[in-house]
């Protein structure tokens, strides 16, 4: 394999950077040559790829979002613009692909692989944590850390005036920085989407779960 692509797709997380810096000097180690697809996969379709050198990933290991860009392309989930994005590959000798997102990423990655013959990478790379198989994604633990942050600082606020506050986080389907923030953060009732919820239970004043 001479050259691969890379690109990020869906919602970005911290520390999508740091994971393309990681992979092009990796991959210029190995002698293999790197193509940058910016904007995902609506990239692939409208063919926007660029190769990568070290200067490209310079200074980012510590910068949030994606240098690469990303985006929702419905036109990819139609089996048109599939075949472009896989005409597309082909036009520029790409031969293996690294996906850095979450679930929707990588089943679009499975449907490239079955219907063009690339080879697939994923990296999980998603605040939500619900990618299967996968104990951390990227973005989880920062997204877990800001949002017990952001219960500190209210806690302070709830104890001056006596009051309840509800601290909403994003999870899409699943409840693990929910979990994981309310559980660090002391907060006295959870609400997440793998349990039911009693809404009696939560305002009773001994209520502990």
């Amino acid at each position: 394999m001479k050259r691969i692509g890379i690109l990020t797709s869906d919602g970005d997380a911290p520390g999508m950077n740091a994971c393309i810096r990681a992979a092009l000097r990796m991959s210029i180690a190995s002698g293999v040559e790197m193509i940058g697809v910016k904007r995902g996969y609506a990239g692939l379709i409208a063919n926007e790829m660029l190769p990568m050198s070290r200067k490209d990933v310079s200074n980012i290991i510590h910068t949030e979002g994606s240098i690469l860009e990303s985006s929702r392309c419905p036109e990819f989930e139609k089996a048109e613009g599939r075949k472009r994005a896989i005409e597309n590959l082909a036009k520029n000798e790409v031969e293996g692909l690294i996906l850095i997102g979450g679930d929707g990423t990588f089943r679009g990655g499975a449907l490239l692989a079955e219907e063009g013959t690339i080879s697939i990478i994923g990296v999980s790379g998603t605040i939500d944590n619900h990618v299967y198989g996968t104990d951390f994604t990227i973005g989880f633990d920062t997204a877990v850390n800001c949002a017990i942050e952001a219960i500190d600082r209210i806690r302070d606020t709830a104890r001056t005036f006596e009051r309840v506050f509800f601290a909403e986080v994003m999870g899409h389907h699943t409840g693990f920085v929910a979990l994981q923030a309310g559980a660090a953060g002391g907060a006295d009732s959870l609400v997440i989407p793998e349990q039911p919820l009693d809404v009696e239970a939560i305002c009773h004043p001994g209520c502990s779960g």
